[in-house]
């Protein structure tokens, strides 16, 4: 009978013990993942803030400087696609919103202490971002490989050489767009690691919940809980 209790002694304790190992592991896998995550957003953020920058000031550049087909000597052609350009603007004002939107319920306390809005905005903003990413990169690509009509970086990169003192500026426009266009395409690896590194929180945080349940189970059954449990239960108090 002794023996029976020392057994049973030694496997609970080499629960807990075991316990006390994977709590604290996952509370540092969880913290790490989550600085990754919040830190490529912020990267993110920047990187569509400067598109929609270099693009916005390209399309105002056009307005500024086009003039219709009678004028002599018009700067622009006038088979002329306009849509990549906006392309780029429309998908990065998109991961903008989205991912200021993440950036807030991950930093601010009132709405981080919401788990289940946290998690599924954690997942769902960068979503939203790589679709847009995807679209806004195949309706640039597939408009500015047309060999008929010329988009706004063909056209200010065919005459990038030609010295200006006025705007348009056409080396300036080419570097612009070519400098939207990359970060555009710099976008797509890295919203989608937001993606994977938003549904790994997630697992791990529905884990770390699971855990905590345990431990209060065995604490209103009388069982002994972690010290570690309590802890991570404290700091998160």
């Amino acid at each position: 009978m002794s023996s029976e209790l020392k057994n049973v002694s030694h496997t609970s304790d080499f629960e807990i013990d075991t316990e006390e190992i994977r709590v604290p592991s996952q509370a540092r896998v969880l913290k790490a993942v989550d600085t990754v995550r919040v830190s490529l957003t912020a990267v993110a953020l920047l990187a569509s803030i400067t598109v929609i920058g270099v693009s916005a000031d390209a399309l105002a550049v056009y307005d500024a400087t086009h003039v219709p087909a009678h004028y002599l000597l018009p700067l622009w052609p006038d088979a002329f696609d306009l849509r990549p350009t906006v392309a780029l603007v429309v998908g990065s004002s998109i991961i903008i919103i989205a991912n200021i939107v993440s950036l807030l319920f991950s930093r601010v306390q009132s709405l981080r202490g919401k788990p289940l809005t946290h998690n599924s905005l954690a997942v769902a903003a960068p979503a939203v971002g790589l679709v847009a990413s995807i679209i806004a990169m195949s309706f640039f690509y597939s408009i500015n490989t047309s060999i008929t009509v010329d988009t706004l970086q063909s056209w200010s990169c065919r005459w990038s050489e030609v010295v200006m003192v006025t705007r348009p500026h056409f080396g300036t426009l080419c570097k612009q767009s070519k400098a939207g266009l990359y970060l555009s395409v710099l976008l797509l690896p890295i919203e989608a690691i937001i993606l994977g590194a938003g549904v790994y929180q997630m697992i791990l945080q529905r884990n770390d919940s699971r855990t905590r349940r345990v431990a209060q189970e065995r604490r209103k059954s009388g069982s002994p809980v972690p010290s570690s449990v309590r802890d991570i239960e404290g700091e998160q108090r």
